[in-house]
């Protein structure tokens, strides 16, 4: 199956996915600030990057989109165009992530993850939702596990 845009639209259209300060980061961070957890944002020393680093929690949150991230849920759909490219590439992806979890917490940081499926419904962002993560993180933040996963259902 061809592409039904141009290389020069989808080119534009691929170029509008932001990688950070997404709508549910933004609306992830303000719940947190208020609650009064302090963090920074996209720390470049830290593998991956983390979305939100606390270091007086000896903490990190990853906000993944379930595409890019290749999670097996209901969001996720290999795209039918450049099959093997795609896959591939979200492949290399998903094991990037694998390693980069596995030396974060090696190196004595906590990890957790928040996947897109756990606080989407279709297109919308579920407010409620957004709510009820940002109380597992802060539960998660004042506790001691090494690793949290908040994933939605498949």
């Amino acid at each position: 199956m061809t592409d039904v845009l141009t290389h020069e639209q989808r080119t534009y259209n691929m170029s509008r996915i932001k990688s950070k300060d997404t709508r549910p980061e933004l609306e992830i961070r303000k719940l947190l600030f208020n609650r009064g957890f302090r963090y920074s944002l996209h720390r470049k020393d830290l593998l991956g990057k983390p979305d939100l680093a606390f270091p007086k929690y000896n903490a990190v949150v990853f906000i993944n989109g379930c595409f890019w991230h290749h999670h097996d849920c209901r969001l996720f759909k290999m795209p039918e165009t450049r099959r093997s490219w795609w896959k591939e590439k979200l492949t290399k992806n998903k094991e990037r992530d694998r390693r980069n979890l596995a030396q974060l917490l090696c190196s004595g940081w906590r990890v957790m993850i928040i996947w897109e499926c756990s606080f989407r419904k279709r297109k919308k962002i579920e407010p409620d939702k957004m709510l009820r993560i940002s109380d597992s993180i802060s539960k998660w933040l004042i506790g001691n596990r090494a690793f949290n996963e908040i994933k939605g259902r498949k």
